[in-house]
C-alpha cells in the first residue's frame, strides 16, 4: 500500500467529505486533489533526499512524528505543524506555487488549496514516520522508499506533479525555508553513498 493509499484510508469518507466542504467541491474531486497534494509533498521529500544531509535531516525529523495521530488532530495544531513541514519540504514560495498549480488542475480557489496543504503534510509525515520506524529505514533506505513512492503516482497526475516539482525545485532544493541546505562536510564535497551534498548554510535541523 502506498502512502497515498494509507492517507486516503486514514481520512475515510468522513475526512473526504470535510475536505470537499473546505474546497467547495464534491468528494470525487476532493479525492483527486488529496492524491495530487500527497504526490507533491512526497515528491518534495524525495527531491530533498537527493542530498545526503537532507536525507539524514528528514530521517531524524521523522522520529518526532512516530505514533502520532494527525487524523484526529485539531485544525489549528495540524496547520501549525504542516506549515513547518511544508517550509522545510517545499519552501514558502514553493508551497504557494504548488497551491496555484493544483488549483488550476482542479479548477479550485488557490486559497482553499493553500489551506489544505498544511493539513495533509502532517498526515504524510506521520505515516512515513511509522513506516520508517517499523522497517528500520536509515537515511539511504528512506530516500529509496520515497523515490519508489513517487514512481507510483497515477499517469494522469504524473505530468502535473513533475511539472510542479520541476518549477519548485529547478536544479536543487528550495533556498527559502530550506531544510536541507547544509554546507559540505569536512573532507570534501562528495558523498560516498552517491548522494549529493546540498549547498547553503550549515544548519540541517528542522
Amino acid at each position: 500500500m502506498t502512502l497515498t493509499d494509507e492517507l486516503l484510508a486514514g481520512l475515510g469518507d468522513p475526512g473526504l467529505e470535510q475536505i470537499a466542504g473546505m474546497l467547495g467541491t464534491g468528494t470525487t474531486t476532493a479525492r483527486d486533489v488529496v492524491q495530487a497534494v500527497s504526490g507533491v509533498i512526497i515528491g518534495g521529500m524525495a527531491a530533498n533526499t537527493r542530498y545526503l544531509d537532507g536525507a539524514e535531516a528528514l530521517r531524524g525529523a521523522l522520529d518526532d512524528h512516530v505514533d502520532t495521530d494527525p487524523f484526529s488532530g485539531d485544525v489549528a495544531s495540524l496547520t501549525r505543524d504542516g506549515q513547518s513541514i511544508l517550509g522545510h519540504v517545499l519552501g514558502g514560495e514553493g508551497t504557494e506555487q504548488a497551491a496555484d498549480g493544483l488549483a488550476r488542475f482542479a479548477g479550485l480557489d488557490p486559497g482553499n488549496v493553500l489551506k489544505l496543504l498544511p493539513l495533509i503534510a502532517p498526515m504524510i509525515m506521520s505515516l512515513l514516520a511509522d513506516r520508517a520506524a517499523s522497517r528500520d529505514l536509515d537515511a539511504d533506505a528512506l530516500a529509496d522508499d520515497l523515490n519508489r513512492e513517487r514512481a507510483t503516482v497515477p499517469d494522469d497526475l504524473g505530468e502535473l506533479l513533475n511539472g510542479l516539482l520541476s518549477t519548485i525545485f529547478g536544479g536543487g532544493v528550495p533556498q527559502q525555508g530550506g531544510p536541507y541546505e547544509p554546507g559540505p562536510r569536512a573532507g570534501g564535497h562528495g558523498a560516498p553513498d552517491g548522494h549529493e551534498l546540498a549547498p547553503g548554510s550549515t544548519n540541517s535541523d528542522w
